[in-house]
């Protein structure tokens, strides 16, 4: 048997696909004579634009990152998924009209009207490879591009089987995919490792003049010869962590030396040591709608998460690696990340990981290689980090930021709201007190929050969300009823909650201002014993250079490592209550502290070299994208949303 898996646009270019790379090595274990091959089209898309138009890296992550939430990447496929070059044009600039620039509207409507030839193309080479069965990976906005594919092989060779499976397929979403699209003839849903070679050994088995029974496939969405969609339940039980298979990326690498994106982006690999959420099984963030159907925590083994990472490593002499771990195993700080520091790798790792880690667990994080932790911060407030149930603090967050600026990582977080029940001084008394957290990693953005499926929002009106719909990018994409898109759908639009567009205005205005503050703001202290020297360059504090060598501010100044209460810290220290609260008072003004909920901390990192240590590692694609919107249209260049970073497996 012969299985072509395709990587369609828009995926990441600088990752291999941790999909397929699992679905490549459980096909190999379970079928060892099948033949399996990737089809790395994301690369190839790169290299059919390059040669006909001006495209670079900054306009392939507008679709791979920036758009993700208008959909724009999805749309321009949507012209070959209906074979309308032309298809729904006019709908689509006018509901973008003076939301983006002229240049971006200009390329989406010509990538729109060319995309039927690119897909004709891919069809066709993928045919002449003449496989049994080509499945394709569709996450974030890769939907179209892969089910106009499936289509145009389906018209070419209507004997070649087709499969989607990933992040777009779980739950709801495959079935109603499987259901208005035909041409494919089957969607694996939930994890893949098991439903994929099951489904394989089923075609296999199948004697030539009868039908294969799929019924015992889980979560596996089929047709019965008479045509009746049958959508096969669920997994009820996750995959344990000893059958997440590790990925083998064989031929990725050569590919992109091949491509003309081989000038582009350092390639990076992608490892995966656990998935699901152990905070979540408890108390799921109530906006997020990662891990779709199962929330479960699993993780490998420390020993053999460290085999892969470093095998990996070994065979394709890469360094650089993106953890797509929804949140790091807690355990792995004292296994797995000391055996990382030991190694002879100088590795770059990115990381989830949960803000409330303290100072010594952000350095092991470092000594281990990350240099880029996504810590889930989302808000700098109390009251509506509750309201999310994070289970953090806004001095907590801040203390994260603080003690990652002494460890050299970088930040990745955006700047959440519009949850019910906040209020306009939840936002407020935060902006007020940004100025003094300049010298610290800002957020990429301020975002109002949109409805995820298997959020507790979504799932949940009693919450606060009702009247939900499909988010408008999907009725100019597809040609579905309501009710259809209802079920295909990731993200809803709703009546707005939380603050109203004028104080969102205004945070995001204090947002940018504490990006463009950032490089060239500083606060540091360095404890001497006797003495603490405190060292300050923010554009809204005139001072300097402050020396503590009073043994009381010393004491307090230590205690306030942590966050603490006016009482709390007056016991810490043995003073008078009215005697703290006036020395805090005074370090507010100096802007020594954040404060929220009736706590106080210093935020102040220890003096590192911070300046050196400041690299932005995560943010690359940021910086590509702004510079070539600048070099193309100044006037709009401020950027564009970022979806948080996330990937699903399989």
């Amino acid at each position: 048997m012969r299985i072509l898996l395709v990587n369609m646009p828009w995926s990441s270019i600088d990752v291999p696909s941790l999909a397929l790379g699992i679905l490549t090595n459980s096909v190999r274990q379970k079928m060892p004579d099948a033949e399996v091959e990737v089809m790395h089209a994301n690369l190839d898309f790169v290299d059919w634009v390059v040669d006909r138009r001006e495209f670079g890296l900054g306009d392939y992550y507008y679709y791979s990152l920036f758009t993700y939430f208008s959909g724009c990447g999805d749309w321009v496929f949507s012209s070959a998924l209906y074979d309308d070059p032309e298809w729904r044009v006019s709908e689509f600039s006018s509901r973008v009209q003076g939301q983006m620039s002229e240049r971006d509207l200009s390329r989406n409507v010509d990538l729109h009207r060319s995309a039927p030839e690119f897909i004709d193309e891919i069809a066709a080479r993928i045919v002449d490879r003449a496989p049994d069965l080509v499945g394709f990976t569709s996450t974030f906005q890769q939907n179209t591009a892969a089910l106009a594919t499936a289509r145009a092989v389906k018209k070419l060779d209507p004997r070649i089987r087709t499969a989607l499976g990933g992040a777009n397929c779980d739950g709801e979403q495959g079935a109603a995919l499987h259901r208005n699209f035909s041409f494919i003839d089957f969607v694996v849903r939930g994890e893949g490792e098991a439903a994929f070679p099951q489904l394989l050994a089923a075609l296999e088995a199948a004697p030539a003049d009868s039908h294969a029974d799929f019924s015992s496939i889980e979560g596996l969405c089929w047709a019965t010869p008479d045509g009746r969609h049958v959508a096969n339940p669920m997994s009820t039980a996750p995959l344990p962590p000893a059958q997440i298979v590790s990925p083998d990326y064989t031929g990725y690498f050569e590919r992109l030396a091949a491509s003309k994106a081989n000038h582009w982006v350092e390639p990076r690999l992608v490892v995966e040591g656990a998935r699901g959420c152990w905070w979540g099984e408890k108390h799921h963030c109530t906006f997020c709608g990662l891990n779709g159907s199962f929330m479960q925590f699993r993780s490998k083994h420390p020993g053999r998460f460290y085999d892969e990472i470093i095998g990996l490593v070994e065979r394709h002499q890469v360094l650089d690696m993106f953890v797509v771990d929804n949140i790091l195993d807690m355990s792995y700080v004292n296994s797995l990340l000391p055996r990382l520091a030991e190694s002879d790798y100088d590795l770059r790792l990115q990381y989830e990981i949960k803000s409330n880690m303290r100072g010594p667990q952000v350095q092991a994080l470092a000594d281990a290689g990350l240099v880029s932790v996504q810590p889930g911060i989302e808000n700098l407030n109390s009251r509506v980090l509750k309201i999310m149930d994070k289970g953090v603090t806004g001095c907590l967050n801040v203390r994260m930021l603080r003690d990652a600026e002494t460890s050299g990582i970088t930040i990745a977080w955006n700047y959440l709201y519009g949850f019910p029940g906040e209020t306009d001084a939840d936002y407020q008394s935060i902006i007020d007190q940004m100025p003094a957290l300049h010298h610290l990693c800002p957020p990429d953005g301020s975002t109002r929050i949109a409805i995820e499926r298997f959020s507790p929002y979504f799932v949940k009106p009693e919450l606060g969300f009702t009247d939900l719909r499909p988010a408008a990018q999907y009725r100019l994409i597809y040609d579905l009823p309501e009710s259809e898109l209802m079920d295909l759908a990731y993200i809803f639009d709703t009546p707005t909650q939380g603050i109203d567009e004028d104080l969102a205005e205004t945070l995001d205005r204090a947002v940018t201002g504490w990006q463009h503050e950032y490089a060239r703001s500083r606060l540091t202290h360095h404890d001497l014993g006797t003495e603490i020297v405190l060292v300050s360059e923010r554009r809204q504090f005139d001072w300097h250079v402050l020396r503590l060598t009073d043994p009381t501010e010393i004491a307090a100044f230590r205690q306030l490592d942590q966050p603490h209460s006016v009482a709390s810290l007056a016991r810490r220290i043995s003073a008078s209550e009215e005697a703290v609260a006036t020395l805090l008072a005074r370090w507010s003004d100096l802007g020594l502290l954040f404060s929220d909920a009736d706590q106080f901390i210093q935020i102040a990192p220890q003096a590192m070299n911070q300046d050196l240590l400041r690299i932005d590692h995560l943010h690359q694609e940021r910086a590509a994208a702004q510079a070539e919107a600048a070099s193309a249209d100044p006037a709009t260049s401020a950027g564009h949303p970022t979806p948080e970073p996330a990937l699903t497996a399989v």
